[in-house]
């Protein structure tokens, strides 16, 4: 028989863990070919979390749990979530029961009888989240999509079930700046989409706040592109443009060139000449820091006739 691990990284969701164990158990009941375990990854909750997780571990063997020192992030508590789990299938799910349970037999099944070595949850709509952060969500994943060259579909999150290859190319990236959008994008395989609906927290407040995402936004960009160095170089390069520019332009109108104007064309001039070594610079430095992940040169599915 088949086993599922289902991954649920957790952090001061003691409202919500009850409800949450209650829906999925019912669910994954449906799955009538395939064992369950819970794996719950505290992360430095302050709350009562832990102590719901102890009690659930004792009261259902299938329940195990990891609980950290500290706050370490979200992508922390799914790497050792993944380290843990020894299902033939992996699936990462919120604790907020923003990820439907009634999803996971369709994604089972998927994996296992459609060729597919992964299937993904795909969000239609933001709904409840407001129009200023549905836009930035939006404008993020077009930017993202064209500086890392990776693609990432806009509304896909972490709501996945992988198969055990999948999951163990995830562990063979061990940097230790992880950004998993990235990462699932990185290894690649083959990913089915399953749209849903966005489902409001059933209880507590989320973590994520404008400055958290924001600083999310960032690490993704900065951990699968060295685009911030090439824009200081481009920039660096219309600058030096505009110092002859405007140079030759005073010279035709006016045949001389007055102190001002000498004095903001050398300005241009010596600041794009800084920013383009600059650039330079940056990618000697980015593609050391690139090969400081060690991520594997390829990754392979599957192999024959050897």
């Amino acid at each position: 028989m088949d086993k599922i691990s289902i991954i649920v990284p957790c952090y001061n969701e003691e409202k919500v863990l009850s409800a949450f164990y209650r829906e999925t158990t019912a669910a994954v009941k449906d799955i009538t070919d395939a064992e369950c375990e819970f794996i719950f990854v505290d992360d430095g909750s302050r709350d009562r979390t832990p102590e719901i997780l102890h009690s659930l571990s004792l009261a259902d063997e299938r329940c195990k749990y990891i609980s950290f020192s500290r706050n370490f992030g979200k992508e922390a508590a799914m790497y050792a979530g993944l380290q843990n789990a020894s299902g033939d299938y992996c699936v990462f799910m919120d604790a907020d029961l923003q990820h439907p349970p009634k999803l996971l037999k369709e994604m089972y099944n998927v994996v296992k009888n459609e060729g597919y070595d992964c299937c993904a949850g795909l969000r239609e709509d933001r709904e409840g989240e407001g129009h200023m952060r549905n836009f930035l969500s939006h404008a993020f994943y077009k930017i993202i999509g064209r500086l890392c060259r990776l693609d990432m579909t806009d509304g896909a999150g972490d709501f996945r079930m992988m198969n055990r290859t999948m999951a163990d190319s995830i562990l063979e990236l061990k940097e230790y700046n992880r950004y998993m959008k990235g990462i699932f994008s990185f290894v690649g395989f083959d990913t089915k989409w399953i749209p849903f609906h966005n489902v409001e927290r059933a209880a507590g407040e989320t973590k994520w706040t404008f400055r958290s995402l924001f600083r999310y936004a960032l690490d993704g960009i900065l951990s699968f592109s060295s685009a911030p160095a090439t824009l200081a170089g481009t920039a660096g390069f219309f600058l030096i443009a505009a110092a002859f520019i405007i140079g030759i332009a005073t010279l035709l109108i006016r045949h001389s060139l007055p102190g001002l104007t000498l004095v903001i064309c050398l300005l241009f001039f010596l600041s794009g000449i800084q920013m383009f070594f600059i650039a330079i610079l940056g990618q000697y430095i980015a593609r050391d820091y690139m090969e400081s992940k060690k991520r594997p040169i390829y990754i392979i599915k599957k192999k024959g006739g050897f």
